[in-house]
């Protein structure tokens, strides 16, 4: 389970657990199918459907060097 961050709750987040939706950061270089996998045998659900997108670099300076938070995927998964 190395692809999956961790869960996201936020308010949209929890509005989609009505609708059997949850989010999750991913690390980027993870495919589709490989996510999928990973949801299917550690958490035991079929997956329907799945939505994914970058979140935007956020800058960050340290000193005279302007440095970006690490990239991460977002994914919305369907059961």
């Amino acid at each position: 389970m190395n692809g999956i961050k961790n869960a996201v709750y936020t308010n949209k987040g929890i509005r989609l657990l009505v609708k059997n939706q949850y989010i999750s950061n991913v690390e980027s270089g993870s495919t589709r199918t490989e996510i999928k996998h990973w949801v299917k045998l550690f958490f035991g659900i079929k997956v329907i459907a799945m939505n994914s997108h970058r979140l935007p670099v956020k800058g960050r300076r340290m000193r005279p060097i302007m440095g970006h938070t690490m990239h991460y995927r977002r994914m919305i998964i369907t059961h």
